[in-house]
Parts: C-alpha cells; structure tokens; sequence
C-alpha cells in the first residue's frame, strides 16, 4: 500500500510499504474511504529533526472494514466506519467518565507501532471501542466530508465549547481562523452562545466563520486586539474564550479578554509548557482554565446524525482536495496558508 511518512521538518513522502495485518485479536484493518492533513501535522513539519527512518503521518479517516480479528463483534466487513483520531476500548474507566483519550488501554496513530491515518490502508487497535459505524452510506455521498470532521476537527472544536461551557445569553470568543477555530464557532452556535467574536486575520476563512454563526470578526493580534475585543464586549470580557491555536501569543490573548469568573478552553495543542497562571492572568480574574485532547468517541453517536440530517455542515473546512500521491503538496499549501484544510482521496 501507499502511505504518508515525515523525515524531517518540510520532508513529507508517500511510499509503498506492505499492507498492515491484524496483530491483535482486537484488531481491524480499514481501507481509506476519505483522510486528511491536521493543523497539528504542521508543527512536526516545522520542527521535526531529520532522521533516516520517516515517521508515519495521519490520525483521520473514514473508511470500510476489510477485515476482523477474532474478538471482534461490534463492527464487521463492508461496514462503513469513523475512526477517531486516538483508538480506545470504550469501556474503562476513563472511557466511561467520558474521557476516551486517557484510555487504559488506547493510543494514538502517526508513530511506528500503530502507524498513520494518509495511507490506503489502517489498522485500528481496539476496534469495538473505537470504530463506529455510519449506516446507510457508500462511498459516493456528499456527507464523507462532514463524516470525516467527526474524526476530529469539528468535534474538537466542538469539545472546546463543552468544556467552556457554552450555553444561550454567552459571550463566545474565538481564537484562530482555522479549521478547528471554525468548528468551535460552528458548536458554539449549535449550543447556542448569544454573541460569537472570532479572532482571525484571513477573510476567507473568517468569511466561512462568519457563515457558521460568527457574529463579530476581530483582525488584530495582541494588545489591540484584545483592546478590540474588551471594546466590543463593553469593557466587560468575554464569558469564554476557545483557543484553538496553540502558541504563546494566542494565550496571552485568551486570558487578556476573559471576563471576571469566566472560561479560557484550549484545544490548540500547546507548543509551550509553561503558561501565565498568576494575578495578572487566572487568579485574579478567578477564571478558569481547561481544554485538551478532545475524547472525539464519547461525542460520535450525537453528531453522526446531525450530519446525516443537514443540521450541520463542518465539511466546509476543507477546501482543497487531492490524490494520496499529492500529500507532500498539500501539507505545503497548508504551510504557507493557501490552503484552510487538505481532503485526502485514496
């Protein structure tokens, strides 16, 4: 089969490999149906020291089940399935808590043992737990672009406004115009939050977020833009903020625009380790901070028919499409923002 591997920052190719087999009773093998390139993909390809064996890439994709080990009994061959972006069991604590990231025995893809989603083919460790299957659809649909949000992207936009709590008569600001700060504006909407400000400098995209319920569009960075934001809110904050960026800047930006006793909710996978958490930042405001990897399965089965119903359409985002052979021009394009988010056909 053919799948993505990343050598280095900026090194991304698509080579032939052998097909990947069932390892585990427990395991499954998919064919890809549909995958793409994260905005987190980035951060490897800006950083990521060169090394003689490549990293496999990808961790989402929608696809048909080829294949079964033996434990296996929630999903069979043919059936059309999600993958979410980790795999889990779905049945220990944490997956029960509503956490499926922090599973027991679950994992992530894009690493030698369990490989990556940009390939023709997967295997998906702890198939009960982690597939879920889509009925009624093949592989012709226009929905495969919203089905495959629900890999991740929309629903970790959409974990970003479930932890922060949105709910009718809030505040809502957004930071970031990419595909993950689009879907929170798109949840935020769906819980409905009364007022939506998103943070974002490219007009397309804020176009898009302004499509998906963003009320107010704020260009500026830093200081004026928080000053923008805290004039828009009448100088009072805003109930919750999503940071959907992950960088220092963004943060410093959330927690300038929270309100006394509000929510900053980070998704944005952090590229720091240390954050302000004193009196000028949290503390005095009372404010509270949460956010993480978003436990994308324990949100499947209410969003699947949210798609199949037109309610909502989050496969928006993408708005470029290419052939596998293609994926190391789609993570440039994505690199030098010509492109919001790369769908990926086999």
């Amino acid at each position: 089969m053919r799948a993505t591997f990343m050598y280095g920052a900026g090194d991304v190719r698509v080579e032939t490999v052998p097909d990947p087999i069932i390892q585990r009773p427990t395991d499954a093998i998919v064919r890809t149906v549909r995958a793409c390139i994260c905005g987190s993909d980035l951060h490897p390809y800006h950083s990521m020291p060169a090394r003689p064996q490549g990293n496999p890439m990808g961790h989402e994709l929608i696809g048909v089940v080829e294949e079964i080990g033996s434990a296996v009994t929630s999903v069979r061959k043919g059936d059309f399935v999600i993958v979410p972006f980790a795999f889990q069991d779905n049945t220990c604590v944490f997956c029960r808590e509503g956490f499926p990231t922090s599973c027991i025995h679950g994992g992530w893809y894009g690493n030698p043992e369990n490989g990556g989603l940009q390939a023709e083919l997967a295997r998906i460790p702890q198939a009960d737990g982690s597939l879920v299957v889509v009925p009624g659809i093949d592989e012709s649909s226009d929905l495969l672009p919203s089905l495959l949000t629900l890999s991740d992207v929309y629903l970790t936009g959409y974990h970003a406004a479930h932890l922060g709590k949105v709910a009718p008569g809030r505040t809502v600001t957004v930071i970031g115009d990419g595909a993950v700060g689009l879907s929170a504006v798109l949840a935020s909407k769906q819980l409905g939050a009364e007022r939506i400000i998103l943070m974002g400098r490219h007009k397309v995209r804020t176009d898009l977020g302004v499509e998906f319920g963003a009320t107010d569009v704020v260009a500026e960075r830093g200081a004026e833009g928080i000053a923008k934001v805290m004039e828009l809110t009448g100088g009072e904050g805003s109930h919750i903020v999503l940071e959907a960026v992950g960088h220092m800047p963004a943060y410093e930006q959330a927690y300038g625009i929270v309100r006394p006793g509000g929510v900053i909710s980070r998704v944005g996978v952090p590229q720091y380790e240390e954050a302000p958490i004193g009196f000028g930042s949290l503390f005095g405001k009372n404010a509270t901070l949460t956010g993480g990897p978003a436990p994308v399965r324990a949100y499947l089965e209410a969003a699947i028919p949210q798609v199949l119903s037109g309610e909502i359409n989050p496969g928006k985002v993408f708005d470029r499409t290419i052939a596998l052979d293609e994926v190391p021009a789609g993570y440039a394009a994505m690199d030098a923002r010509k492109t919001l988010k790369v769908l990926i056909t086999p």
